[in-house]
Order: structure tokens, then sequence, then C-alpha cells
């Protein structure tokens, strides 16, 4: 899928670095773009937009959705979705994208994203759910990957055929979050690197990075999606393998809890970089950090 995002890493956005993205000294490490949650900014005003306003004057924005909850069986959250199209009316991002995930039904909403079942049911629900999204604005979408603990029973495709017919179906991409690969497939038992081969380059508009954090137990270890810490070593040999196949792609540093340093940020960009400018060179991780 075409993407208007520089083929090169951003980060998330975060409130306590927004002077240093601004920041226009020489010496100054920058991204190439910048990613926020809309939910954060569906206020009218306030301080936020106007950092976003200045923000969005110097970077290419992309807007990472938390809370359609395409996959609810009553259907996706209509206010979200008119304040996200305000929100694109506003400040027109190169790229928008939700989760392959639930958040609510008819009588609750929950702050996680919930996993659907691989049935041909969910995934023509699904596909619909994606095009009133995408009529409403005007643009194609892409779908995140979830990280997933548990697996359904009566699934009838694999992960990655779901994802392919979603595409196909609904004429949307796909966000490539290569950490939920390595957590998935820790937790539910599947082969990562099948997992990165059989994703078809042409349906990855951006790539998520990302920290997780590691329980052991008496079944083995358990991965929380948490993006509260550096990127794992398999996780970057995963993104490393599957840009050796693919070329570049907009990449995200995805970092939304125990919020580091911006230097520590950077160091993170800086590796995604070099992966992009050479995936078959493979340095020492400790070695990009310099």
């Amino acid at each position: 899928m075409p993407s208007s995002l520089p083929p090169s890493s951003g980060i998330g956005l975060k409130s306590v670095h927004y002077n240093n993205v601004l920041d226009d000294a020489a010496e100054a490490k920058h991204p190439s773009w910048v990613e926020v949650h809309p939910q954060n900014y569906f206020g009218d005003g306030g301080p936020a937009h106007r950092w976003l306003t200045a923000i969005a004057g110097v970077y290419p924005l992309s807007f990472h959705s938390v809370g359609l909850s395409l996959g609810s069986a009553d259907g996706l959250n209509n206010d979200d979705l008119e304040k996200i199209a305000a929100l694109c009316d506003r400040y027109q991002p190169a790229m928008l994208s939700d989760h392959l995930s639930w958040s609510g039904n008819a009588h609750d909403r929950y702050p996680d994203l919930l996993p659907i079942p691989y049935t041909r049911e969910a995934l023509d629900h699904f596909a619909a759910e994606i095009g009133k999204v995408q009529d409403r604005l005007q643009r194609p979408i892409l779908i995140e990957n979830p990280s997933r603990y548990l697996s359904y029973r009566d699934d009838e495709m694999s992960e990655t055929e779901f994802i392919h017919a979603l595409c196909r179906q609904a004429g949307c991409g796909l966000l490539f979050d290569i950490n939920n690969v390595e957590v998935t497939a820790t937790n539910v038992s599947l082969d990562m690197e099948a997992y990165i081969d059989a994703i078809d380059p042409a349906i990855v508009g951006e790539i998520h990075l990302a920290g997780h954090a590691r329980e052991e137990h008496d079944s083995g270890p358990l991965l929380i999606d948490d993006h509260g810490s550096i990127v794992s070593d398999v996780t970057w040999q995963l993104y490393r393998r599957f840009i050796a196949r693919a070329g570049p792609k907009p990449t995200l540093i995805e970092w939304d809890s125990n919020i580091p340093e911006y230097d520590v940020l950077m160091v993170e960009v800086a590796k995604a970089d070099a992966i992009l400018n050479n995936p078959l060179i493979e340095e020492p991780l400790h070695a990009l950090a310099r």
C-alpha cells in the first residue's frame, strides 16, 4: 500500500517530548515523522492542540486510533469516528490506523484491545466496519495485527490468512506491529519467522516496534504488550528479516508507558534507521546504540 509517510523512523509523540521535537538546534536529533493517538486530542482547543499545530507544521503526522472498536458485534464507535473525522480535516494526517480488535458492546466500553475470532463471519463484519470508516474519511486506513494471549477454538483460518483476506475485502492496509508478532507467537505457540515471511510487503503501510514485559510461569513465558521498554533483540531480528525482503517502510518506535528521556528514544530510532538503510549488515545492537 502506498504511503505518504517517509520510509524512515518516527516516534510516538508524548507531551514530555514536545519541546525536543521542535528544537531546531543544529546538534538536535529528530525523528522523520510523529504519531499520535487522536483520542488524546478530542478536546476543541487548549495547549495540546497548540503544540500539535506547531509540530504538524514541521513533521508528517500519523493518527493511531485506539477506540473505534471495529470488531464489536454492535458496530464501531461512531462518536470516535466523527471526532477523528474532524481531526483529519484539521490536521490532514498522512496515515490513519486502528486495531484488529474490539473494545466494547451495547452496554460497556473496555480499556483493552480484545481479540476477534478468525472466522468468515468475523471477516465480513470487520470488513464492513472498515468500509464505513473509509467512506466517512474518504481515505484508506491501516489495521494493526494484535498482541494475543489466547486463541479461539473455532478459528477457521490463521491470523496471517485473516489479515490478507481482510485487506483484499476491505481495501485497507496493514500496520505491521513486529513486537506483536513476538508477543503473540510466544503466547499462543506460533512460528514467528513463518509469520514474518507470510506477510505480503505490498499491504504494509507502516511498521511498529515496541518493547514488552515478560512473566515466567510454570506453563512457560507470558509476554505482556506494555510498550514500556526498549525493543527486544528478537523483535529487532524479525524486523531485519522483514525489511531485507520488503525494503524500507515507515517505522515507528512505540513507547507508551515508563516514558524514557528523549535521547533514549532516539537511540531506538537510530537502530531502526540503521536497519532500514542496510538490513543485510547485522551489527551488534550495542554498537548501534553508540
